[in-house]
C-alpha cells in the first residue's frame, strides 16, 4: 500500500501559477506510475496528467497542455503538478494517484488516492 497526501492549493488570480505536491509513504515509490486529477463540484473527476515510474514518459489531458507540467523526485517520493496560466475553470479539488499497473486516462487505472487539495482560480 501506499499513503498520498497532496499539499500547495489555494487561492490564485487567473494567469498565475500554482506548484502542487504530493507525498508518497509506504511501499517504494518507483514502483508506482502517478497521476492528477481534478474534480470540480458536482462534475465527475477529470484526468490531468500522468507520469511512468522512472519519470521518461509523461501524458497530458489537452486542456492543460502547455500549461501543466508533472514531474517526480523518486529519492524524495514526491510527485508535482505545475500550473502555469491559470484559468477559471482550473478550480477544483485536485487529486493525486497511484498506479501499480500501467497508468492511463480514468480514475479505475489507479489503485491509491490522496484526500485532495483545493485549488481556486478567480477571474
Amino acid at each position: 500500500q501506499v499513503q498520498l497526501v497532496e499539499s500547495g492549493g489555494g487561492l490564485v488570480q487567473a494567469g498565475g501559477s500554482l506548484r502542487l505536491s504530493c507525498a508518497a509513504s509506504g511501499r517504494t515509490f518507483s514502483d508506482y506510475g502517478m497521476g492528477w486529477f481534478r474534480q470540480a463540484p458536482g462534475k465527475e473527476r477529470l484526468f490531468l496528467a500522468h507520469i511512468s515510474r522512472t519519470g521518461s514518459s509523461t501524458h497530458y489531458a489537452d486542456s492543460v497542455k502547455g500549461r501543466f507540467t508533472i514531474s517526480r523526485e523518486n529519492a524524495k517520493n514526491t510527485v508535482y503538478l505545475e500550473m502555469d496560466s491559470l484559468k477559471p475553470e482550473d478550480t477544483g479539488v485536485y487529486y493525486c494517484s497511484a498506479a501499480l499497473g500501467r497508468v492511463g486516462v480514468r480514475p479505475s487505472a489507479y489503485d491509491f488516492w490522496g484526500q485532495g487539495t483545493q485549488v481556486s482560480v478567480s477571474s
